[in-house]
């Protein structure tokens, strides 16, 4: 919890401080929340004392949240996860169709994003398998209105793909490596 809660502080620092600048100012910055800390009580209050303390934008913030997490007592993380839409925060179901989606669920939670995990990616266009899930998920998020994340991408040919299917973010290899921030702001925010 106490790791979660100092990277839940340190990206609204990180925020903060790309907001004062141009080049950064429009940044997102996404963080992977757990289970247990979304689960938490206070979850919610502790992310506006965050907010609040160190002046970010809440709508620069965006949370990934995991199918499990989601489909867990329902009621309560449809509530917490309204309150935080409420504030501005981007909501995000990570490595979707990996786990054991609930159509009935998705169309209740006030998401604002699906990320199609790496692996219905790494094989497109190649694997006709992959190639439907894949444009059965952008399809879905479009009528549903929500943003497409593929996670993953590490060939030319696999974003074409995403590309001309509807997808609208990509990350992977292709693009960079992960870096540590310092690098990230040299190389990409400069």
């Amino acid at each position: 919890m106490e790791i979660g809660n100092w990277v839940l502080e340190e990206a609204c620092r990180i925020l903060r401080r790309w907001q004062d600048s141009p080049a950064t100012a429009s940044l997102t910055l996404a963080v992977n929340v757990s289970a247990r800390q979304f689960r938490q009580e206070s979850f919610v209050g502790r992310l506006k004392q965050i907010l609040q303390t160190t002046g970010a934008r809440p709508e620069m913030l965006k949370l990934e949240l995991t199918e499990s997490l989601a489909l867990e007592n329902i009621e309560d993380t449809v509530a917490k996860m309204q309150e935080l839409h409420e504030l501005g925060i981007g909501l995000a179901l990570d490595d979707f169709g990996t786990g054991h989606s609930s159509l009935s669920y998705l169309r209740r939670l006030p998401l604002h994003e699906l990320k199609i995990d790496q692996v219905f990616v790494r094989d497109i266009p190649t694997d006709p398998n992959d190639t439907v899930l894949v444009q059965t998920i952008i399809g879905m998020a479009q009528n549903l209105r929500l943003a497409t994340t593929a996670e993953g991408v590490e060939t030319a040919e696999q974003l074409e793909f995403l590309k001309n299917n509807g997808c609208m973010f990509y990350q992977g290899f292709l693009f960079s490596p992960p870096l540590p921030q310092e690098e990230f702001e040299q190389r990409f925010a400069a």
